[in-house]
């Protein structure tokens, strides 16, 4: 709830001759304006100086600074992201994501032309066929082949689907994950503009499953696309539309984390994709389920969480659904307030950046 809310409801509570019926009236009017304004796209915009945007990620990972956000007070604290060990008691459960990012991005040429084509792999529907995104995709319809690696692999484009991707199906020899990771280049965001020397650079420690088209900064699984990190093109924040990414629990994990809810731990997800998994595989009672599929959660103001207390994450995008998660959690006040320090101070920014502690 805002300040402007809690010095509202201070005011009706000690206006006595104001009958209560008003009082509700006014108070819902003051929370729909509130909340109407939360819903707006401007909203999560903060100034970041281009410099602040970290192009290469440090040598030492746990070197990082820490920025501590009390999500009930705003309260900040400047820390190294090594002293996060303080923060956490022997009871809680840290939940990760696993996923691997894989070289996701194909330059290759369209054959009978040679007209440069690039080619963003997003989700494997069946077998070798893939949804991608393709630039430019007006040269690519149907019934075109795309070769890549002189002709190492071969894609043909099958379908047009949502959006404008194209589902291809793709002609090779050998074991498709090798070939992609001798022809493939990590899709690194569009703000990195360094070349990535050491692709393990933009893994997080602890990567495990192939499937990631863009780094977790998150043993759950959300395979990162699209859903993610499409930027928001609408204003009103309740008109985007996410796009389903694929997650998986299991049921050892899931009791993993039941348990230490029942003993009187707090759930702190690494990541924001931890946090979009946990809160889709959780029921109304707080009951983590194990299973997978495909989730369009998106999380703004006025989300009730139901799985996690606190969270560790990076700085993000303005006007992001990120940072849209994280002003749920937090409060969008005290995070754009947060980061607002942070660019005071210049942390390092986005994917290879400075870190972020939302506790209680």
């Amino acid at each position: 709830m805002t300040d402007l809310s809690l010095l509202f409801l201070t005011v009706l509570k000690y206006a006595n001759n104001i009958d209560y019926s008003v009082k509700k009236v006014l108070y819902r009017k003051e929370i729909k304006v509130m909340l109407k304004k939360e819903m707006s796209l401007h909203d999560y915009y903060y100034d970041l100086p281009e410099e602040l945007i970290a192009q290469d990620p440090l040598e030492d990972r746990s070197s990082s600074r820490l920025m501590v956000l009390d999500k009930d007070t705003g309260e900040i604290e400047h820390h190294i992201f090594k002293d996060i060990i303080d923060y956490l008691n022997p009871n809680d459960c840290l939940v990760i994501n696993d996923t691997k990012v894989i070289p996701a991005r194909l330059y290759g040429s369209k054959v009978g032309t040679d007209a440069k084509i690039e080619v963003l792999l997003l989700k494997r529907k069946e077998n070798d066929v893939w949804e991608t995104l393709v630039k430019p995709g007006k040269k690519c319809k149907p019934g075109t082949v795309i070769s890549f690696g002189d002709g190492i692999l071969t894609g043909e484009v099958i379908d047009v689907v949502e959006e404008g991707n194209r589902l291809i199906k793709f002609t090779y020899e050998g074991i498709f994950e090798e070939v992609l990771d001798k022809l493939g280049e990590m899709p690194l965001p569009p703000y990195i503009t360094h070349k990535l020397e050491d692709k393990n650079r933009y893994q997080t420690v602890y990567a495990k499953y192939e499937g990631s088209a863009a780094a977790p900064t998150a043993h759950v699984t959300l395979h990162v696309g699209l859903g993610t990190f499409r930027p928001v093109k609408v204003e009103n924040i309740l008109e985007h539309h996410m796009h389903s990414e694929f997650y998986m629990v299991d049921e050892e994990d899931a009791n993993m984390i039941n348990e230490c809810r029942a003993n009187g731990g707090r759930v702190i997800a690494v990541g924001t994709t931890s946090t979009r998994t946990l809160e889709t595989v959780t029921d109304e009672n707080g009951i983590v389920h194990s299973g997978s599929g495909w989730t369009q959660i998106f999380i703004y103001p006025g989300y009730q969480f139901k799985a996690i207390d606190c969270l560790i994450t990076n700085f993000h995008l303005p006007e992001s659904t990120l940072l849209m998660l994280v002003s749920a959690l937090a409060g969008r006040e005290n995070v754009l307030n947060a980061y607002n320090k942070a660019v005071e101070e210049k942390y390092r920014f986005f994917s290879f950046g400075d870190a972020m502690f939302i506790k209680e």
